[in-house]
């Protein structure tokens, strides 16, 4: 019993192994891979989403279910970046398992084709030359024309040519899984150190707290200004572009400014600040309107502006000040309420005050009977202007493997260039005797991938070399093939 206990657990390594370097294995994994990610795709993101969002894209059980099983922040999640490490191992064990044979056939190419291996190669071709030196000699002129480099191979009995162009291409394979594994490692890196947050912000302000998904604020070394935010609309009112002007602040002064949109983030010490909304806040920034004196007093209307809690006199005995704003109001059981932030039925509560009456007087606008005093005011308000808050929404981001997916996107287009656009060709050259004592070029090629335009240039080569063969030289080797065989 102990020594098959001891027997299994000596082989356990070994299949673990093969099953990591597998080739199905690895294929399986990565459409794993690719099928979640996908998903993050489709499924809405927590914290890029909004919560109500989510709430009305999904049922109360499904939403449930999608933050429970983590799809709904898949890049994050433990058994996603677990994932990509098992794919990472197993591209690591295939690697490992046939990058020797590889290296070999890549470091030291068969140069010097034996008997045995010119008869089995599918694509060849004989010519006829007099002497081997001469036909040799026809062959490297022809291959230089073609733009191919050869080397001569002296053995003790014999000699030969090689030829060959973009061996790196037998190489191209293991830049793939060079780049996928620096891929997935900057994946790994974001997911275990990276984070991401959002920040508030309105035009004149700045702040250096940012609020993470799980609602705890990160402090960054630099505070973000915004000098300005808008947004472009199309003809139907439908919104175009959003932008705002920002600033960074290091050390008390401004070290970096730039105007962002959508997918032109401001990129400073590894942080990203995306533009991801933009809204009014709800709040009064200015309200301006008509004073008329009331009840037939004498005087023209002025044009008054008012902020929050600001007051502004109307005459040497009366003032006025902006106490309330209210940018969705209801009225319920004597009572003026909020409804909601948007400022789409808004309401302002001022205060008239005069010095003579001593007294104050509480006016609404709109008019609400029972509620106001606006017939007691001394003076009649007609607005004209509404100016609220607005801010922009920035979607913050600190992905310190970033530069690890990126470089892998560029050396997988390297990579997958080579694999489908260049060609390992192979050419050889060797003078042979026949049966009968005839001399020939047995030329052979051969090519990793896309034989048919191999083929052609393969033909191109041949036709080349009996160009380099002159005239002469062929009529005497046919000539003396025509005795030989008398």
């Amino acid at each position: 019993m102990a020594l098959s206990l001891r027997s299994a657990v000596s082989v356990m390594p070994r299949r673990i192994w093969q099953t990591l370097s597998s080739i199905k294995t690895g294929v399986v994994l990565i459409i794993l891979v690719v099928i979640f990610s996908a998903a993050g795709t489709v499924i809405l993101q927590r914290p890029m989403t909004d919560a109500d969002d989510m709430q009305r894209a999904y049922s109360p059980a499904m939403l449930r279910f999608l933050d429970a099983t983590g799809l709904t922040d898949i890049f994050h999640t433990r058994w996603f970046v677990a994932m990509l490490i098992l794919v990472s191992l197993s591209i690591i064990a295939a690697s490992v398992q046939r990058f020797p044979n590889a290296w070999r056939y890549f470091a030291r190419p068969y140069k010097s084709p034996d008997e045995s291996f010119r008869k089995v190669l599918p694509t060849q071709a004989h010519i006829a030359v007099a002497d081997e030196e001469q036909g040799l000699s026809a062959a490297e002129r022809a291959f230089k024309h073609l733009g191919l480099k050869t080397e001569r191979i002296v053995r003790t009995d014999s000699f030969s040519l090689f030829s060959e162009r973009s061996r790196i291409s037998e190489m191209a394979v293991y830049i793939v899984h060079a780049s996928l594994l620096l891929i997935f490692l900057g994946f790994i890196v974001d997911s275990l150190y990276g984070w991401r947050g959002f920040l508030m912000l309105s035009p004149g302000t700045s702040s250096n707290q940012i609020e993470t998904k799980n609602g705890a604020m990160r402090t960054i070394p630099f505070s973000i200004r915004c000098d300005g935010t808008g947004e472009e609309t199309y003809a139907d009112g439908s919104p175009k572009r959003w932008w705002s002007k920002l600033a960074v602040v290091e050390g008390g002064r401004e070290v970096s400014r730039k105007e962002i949109v959508v997918n032109d983030p401001l990129v400073y010490q590894g942080l990203r600040f995306y533009q991801a909304s933009y809204g009014r806040t709800g709040k009064l920034d200015q309200l301006i309107l008509n004073a008329t004196p009331a009840n037939g007093a004498k005087g023209t209307p002025q044009e008054i502006s008012l902020g929050m809690n600001q007051t502004v006199a109307l005459d040497a005995d009366t003032s006025v000040q902006l106490v309330e704003f209210i940018p969705d109001f209801v009225v319920q059981d004597g009572h003026v309420y909020a409804r909601s932030k948007d400022i789409t039925n808004p309401a302002v509560h001022m205060i008239v005050t005069s010095k003579k009456a001593n007294a104050s007087v509480n006016v609404w606008l709109p008019e609400m009977p029972g509620i106001d005093e606006n017939a007691s005011s001394p003076y009649t308000f007609d607005p004209k202007d509404l100016k609220t808050g607005i801010y922009t929404g920035l979607q913050v981001s600190h992905e310190p493997g970033q530069w690890a997916v990126w470089a892998g996107v560029v050396l997988m287009a390297i990579g997958l260039t080579f694999v489908f656009y260049v060609v390992h060709m192979r050419f050889w050259v060797v003078p042979v005797v026949d049966a009968r004592g005839r001399t020939a070029l047995w030329i052979g090629g051969t090519a990793n991938r896309n034989r048919d335009a191999f083929e052609l240039r393969f033909k191109n080569v041949v036709e080349q070399i009996k160009k380099e063969l002159k005239p002469e030289l062929v009529a005497s080797a046919q000539q003396a093939t025509s005795i030989a065989g008398r």
